[in-house]
Formats: C-alpha cells, structure tokens, sequence
C-alpha cells in the first residue's frame, strides 16, 4: 500500500513538474543594471527577447560602460528568473518528504 501511495505521489509531482516548467518557459522577466538605463527582456528559458538602451549611453567613449551595463542586465533578469524557479519549485515539493540536499528536476 505504501509503495502504490508513493507511485501516486510520484506521478502527481511529475505533472505538477511539467505544467511549472511551461509555465515557467512562457513567462518574461525583465533585469535592469545603471539605474535602469539598461534594461534586458528574457522568457524563461533564458532567451533574449528585448534589449533597451538610454540615449545617453549611446557615445563611443561609453562602449566598455554600455558592454558592462548589458552584462549586469542579463545577470539581474537570469537572478531573477532562478529565484521565480525555485519559489515554483518550492511549492511544488511542499507536501514531499525528500531527504536534504535532494533536488528536483534531477
């Protein structure tokens, strides 16, 4: 009885696991670095959707500037888009007993 509870669980969480993933995937998340003069637009599987550029950053001798703006951009959305994952993924686990440090997806 307890295995065939277990199995249940299992499928239950495999379901719950797939529906977050594609929830996940459709939904955007926006990072933003130098006070918001850079901002950069992701979907959920990490793919680059839009970049936004102040005017003002738009000069050659604010290159390195502009290049290090769009790199702390894309980190801010990708923080962002672990955190969203593992509150979802949190709550998908909740009612589960698993053993610390154990993660899902495997």
């Amino acid at each position: 009885m307890n295995l065939q509870k277990m199995m249940q669980q299992a499928q239950a969480m495999q379901t719950k696991l797939a529906e977050m993933q594609a929830k996940l995937e459709s939904e955007e998340t926006e990072g933003s670095a130098g006070g918001g003069m850079v901002k950069v637009r992701l979907n959920g599987k990490r793919k680059l959707l839009n970049v936004s550029i102040d005017d003002s950053l738009m000069k050659p001798d604010e290159k390195e500037v502009l290049e290090d703006l769009l790199v702390a951009a894309h980190n801010d959305a990708c923080g962002k888009i672990d955190s969203s994952a593992s509150q979802k993924m949190s709550e998908v686990t909740s009612g589960l007993n698993l053993p610390p440090g154990m993660k899902l997806p495997f």
